[in-house]
């Protein structure tokens, strides 16, 4: 409601304009001690409804926008949202063959999600897409490994490939040629990532390489009538499959190992992730 509004609702009432500055400066300071109330997590919340207000399948957010919520991000820590390396999520004791790893939903609508990753030592979250979405994700404790793929523009598909390992399998239905955009250890504290619909690393594989958490935010969520939903990859070595008149872009011919092929897969076999309630500072909607 503006200041214009407030004052013609009180009706019967004489005003000059010094009471109309006095009330304007006190609206000011009014929301000056809301901003400096608001937790962390808030902020992260209000800055995401602003930024994705018109997401959709592909569609980027301004340049403006994303450095504006990357900056949020990166100034969040564990303690905003509750989390410390000694709860149970990270204990490398509690550790089974295939680590589990622990999903801690914040929140999530039509437009964007929340949520965040926690991963005891030697955890993983396969290789995955993000088809259509814009992610962020901020590393807020520990050490991981990420390895991220973007699509070959116009790549060849090695559906009548030949396979030159044991490794490699039979049949290569659906496998493409991908591009390793990252293949690094990342330590907290460091800026969020971002990956984007066609670049950037659409898909990514985590491996934590001590116990880590990361928080995700997904423009939009994935969303299965929506066509976004979330495929899994195998990924081979680009000398792995022979696929005749195969060229790689002009100038990395002799940059074969920056190249796989990514072939889909079902759901791998023995990954655990367990749903926990979020128990840090309340997002008020």
């Amino acid at each position: 409601m503006g200041i214009e509004t407030a004052l013609a609702d009180r009706k019967g009432k004489d005003f000059c304009e010094l009471p109309k500055v006095t009330n304007s400066n006190n609206k000011t300071r009014k929301s000056r001690r809301r901003q400096k109330k608001m937790s962390p997590v808030q902020k992260l919340f209000e800055t995401c409804k602003e930024v994705f207000a018109s997401a959709s399948t592909g569609i980027v957010p301004p340049s403006e926008d994303i450095q504006r919520l990357r900056s949020v991000l990166d100034d969040m820590k564990p303690e905003d949202v509750g989390l410390t390396p000694e709860l149970l999520y990270f204990n490398p004791l509690l550790r089974s063959r295939t680590p589990a790893i622990t999903y801690l939903h914040l929140y999530e609508c039509e437009n964007f999600s929340m949520g965040i990753f926690c991963l005891p030592p030697s955890g993983v979250i396969p290789l995955h897409n993000h088809p259509g979405m814009t992610v962020f994700s901020k590393l807020l404790f520990g050490t991981m490994h990420i390895k991220s793929y973007d699509w070959v523009d116009d790549g060849p598909s090695n559906t009548s490939a030949v396979a030159n390992g044991d490794s490699a399998p039979d049949t290569t239905p659906n496998a493409q040629l991908a591009k390793i955009k990252v293949d690094s250890d990342f330590t907290a504290p460091c800026n969020a990532s971002i990956l984007y619909p066609a670049d950037g690393g659409n898909m990514h594989r985590f491996t934590a390489v001590t116990a880590c958490a990361v928080l995700d935010v997904l423009g939009p969520p994935y969303s299965d009538p929506d066509g976004r939903h979330c495929t899994y990859y195998h990924d081979f070595p680009f000398s792995e499959f022979s696929v005749e008149g195969v060229k790689l872009p002009e100038g990395e011919e002799e940059q074969k190992e920056n190249y796989a092929w990514l072939q889909e897969r079902i759901l791998p076999e023995g990954l655990a992730v367990r749903g926990a309630p979020y128990t840090g500072p309340k997002i008020v909607e």
